[in-house]
């Protein structure tokens, strides 16, 4: 998913990897009118290291992408896929067919 002004309100945005979430909460970040500055104030970090963590998603800790989420508006919900699933971190999620993990 590419950032974009145009960003969805209401539909639920499947994720599979790091680089996809970076750019959804840049994207809900920028759609709110909520600056770099603004959620690091939230986070306890610095306008440098919210920049870093929108192109490095994978480092973000689950205390910080759930406040993030909170800040641009945003609800994380997790829920089993309804395709094939691909094996993560070598467990073969139930009910899937083994294939190449997603990039992380």
């Amino acid at each position: 998913m590419a950032a974009s002004s145009s960003f969805p309100t209401s539909a639920a945005q499947p994720l599979l990897t790091a680089t996809q979430l970076g750019q959804l909460l840049r994207a809900a970040r920028k759609q709110r009118g909520v600056t770099q500055a603004e959620v690091g104030a939230r986070l306890g970090l610095s306008q440098n290291r919210v920049s870093h963590l929108e192109g490095h998603a994978d480092e973000l800790s689950v205390k910080q992408l759930l406040t993030w989420c909170a800040v641009v508006g945003l609800e994380l919900s997790l829920a089993q896929r309804l395709a094939t699933a691909p094996e993560v971190g070598g467990v073969q999620a139930p009910g899937s067919a083994a294939a190449t993990p997603p990039e992380w």
